[in-house]
């Protein structure tokens, strides 16, 4: 006797909504099953058995997988969680009996099946054991944007699509850092969503879509929906900005922001300088730090010498009064020896009084090279500009002495480049008169970038000829320790404690 053939196992994806919108292979696979099964809350509704119910015929036969809860609570000992994984099990189990008696079983799932959608978990328990095909559908992310009629992303845009039962503040960082997004599960989830999008100052462009293709679709702008109105199968889209209207410049409304690119590339940039330098309709700064920055369309930048920080930060503020949204890129921390000071500076004449000015912070390169060597920041210390094109070295040296006095760690900013070549020199021997020659001092070079270089030498042995503009010196205090690992690296760490007495 010849053994038992199992079943074939299929999730179906059934599109959005409309049963127009199902594919020709998800109409085949149906009535080429035995079984079709869907998901439902405990009220039997099923939306995914309504989009098919023209496919199914009465010798079909059914499996209702209903939910034991949904949004409420339960007494579950393993909680919400729990109570689904038992459920999930159960429900493969049931199909399990079917396949093993060599029966086809569609499993239904409105949208794409592994977008999402209940049929994954069915998938996870059984694909392992059983032949099985995926049929694609379109999704609710594809519905809405058609419904919307704008395009969902162009060129090189990122799409993000991010669940509403994240975080707030999580969904509101999201956000800000994105070209476009698509955020699901709405419903219960709306407020806190909606207050997302007003946090990271997208609220403006984001659109609105319920029930996309099914019968009581809603469109609209999302700062204008009312939360108590909003189901679950709703989405918010923050569609393409390419190409999309924006308000015209009128005086009042432009602003500047100062951003920091951090010490190197996209890695190092926060989710909100991302989002303003997306958003910004000019970007302004040293030709460099601008070259970081992504091209986009429709943005105009500005690139300029690193000598003149006075001149391109009002050029930056009469852009802002012209209604532009205007970033000004700094490396680093805007706050650190770079451009944040001069647009502040300029911005405190009469004339731009009016003109909103925010400063967003940035890694600094000091907090990168110290996070390469370890963690030589770790208790107090102080941060020195070796350049004397801006104050004299008199200054600079007497700060150094002051610092070297407290027995403070030192990061040295600027310390030397083609026309400046004898600062280190002078640094290094005005610091052995205070520190012990065996005292850590790291080099960082080009952290984060292409030629990153990071070691660790004694204050004795520091060459001033490795050192040039891109390098950052950390020099450790009395305390700074400096060690070999098993593995071959090199650490630098101050401990948090200082010694009594």
């Amino acid at each position: 006797m010849s053994e038992q053939k199992s079943g074939r196992l299929y999730g179906v994806g059934l599109g959005p909504g409309d049963p127009a919108l199902m594919t020709v292979r998800a109409v085949q696979v149906i009535a080429e099953a035995d079984v079709v099964a869907y998901h439902s809350a405990r009220h039997g509704r099923s939306i995914a058995r309504s989009i098919a119910a023209g496919h199914i015929r009465p010798d079909h036969i059914e499996e209702a997988l209903v939910y034991p809860v949904t949004t409420e609570t339960t007494d579950h000992p393993g909680g919400y969680r729990g109570a689904l994984d038992d459920f999930y099990t159960e429900a493969a189990a049931r199909l399990a009996v079917h396949l093993d008696a060599g029966r086809t079983v569609a499993v239904l799932a409105e949208g794409d099946p592994l977008f999402y959608g209940s049929y994954m978990h069915m998938h996870k328990r059984l694909a392992d054991r059983y032949p099985t095909e995926v049929i694609p559908g379109v999704t609710s992310v594809s519905a809405a944007a058609a419904r919307l009629g704008t395009p969902l992303v162009e060129g090189e845009e990122v799409l993000t699509i991010l669940p509403g039962t994240l975080p707030e503040e999580e969904l509101t960082a999201r956000l800000a850092a994105t070209d476009t997004a698509v955020v699901m599960k709405l419903g219960r989830t709306f407020p806190a969503v909606r207050r997302a999008f007003e946090a990271s100052g997208r609220l403006p462009e984001a659109r609105y879509v319920e029930r996309a293709t099914m019968a009581g679709e809603r469109t609209g702008e999302l700062a204008g929906i009312d939360a108590g109105s909003v189901p679950y199968f709703a989405v918010a889209v923050l569609p393409s900005r390419i190409d999309a209207p924006r308000p015209e410049g009128t005086p009042g409304r432009g602003e500047v922001a100062v951003v920091g690119t951090g010490p190197a590339g996209p890695l190092w940039l926060t989710p909100e300088t991302r989002g303003v330098l997306a958003a910004a309709d000019d970007v302004v700064g040293y030709t460099t730090y601008l070259d970081r920055v992504p091209v986009r369309p429709g943005q105009s930048r500005h690139g300029s010498d690193n000598k003149v920080e006075a001149e391109r930060a009002e050029f930056a503020l009469d852009l802002a009064r012209r209604g532009r949204r205007v970033a000004v890129v700094s490396g680093g921390d805007p706050g650190v020896f770079a451009m944040a000071t001069a647009v502040l500076e300029a911005a405190s004449q009469d004339r731009y009084a009016d003109v909103p000015v925010r400063v967003l912070p940035g890694v600094t390169a000091a907090n990168a090279a110290a996070a390469r060597a370890g963690a030589p920041l770790g208790h107090d210390y102080a941060t020195i500009s070796l350049s004397d094109r801006l104050k004299p070295w008199e200054v600079i040296a007497e700060r150094l002495r002051a610092a070297a006095c407290a027995d403070l760690v030192l990061a040295l900013y600027n310390p030397g480049s083609r026309s400046r070549t004898w600062q280190v020199g002078k640094a290094r021997d005005l610091l052995l008169e205070h520190r012990s020659p065996d005292t850590p001092v790291v080099l960082g070079r080009d952290v984060g970038g292409p030629a990153e270089s990071v070691r660790t030498v004694r204050l004795a042995d520091l060459d001033p000829a490795e050192v040039d503009m891109r390098t950052i010196l950390i020099v450790g205090s009395s305390q700074t320790r400096w060690v070999r690992r098993g593995d071959g690296r090199q650490i630098v760490w101050t401990p948090r404690r200082y010694p009594e007495g």
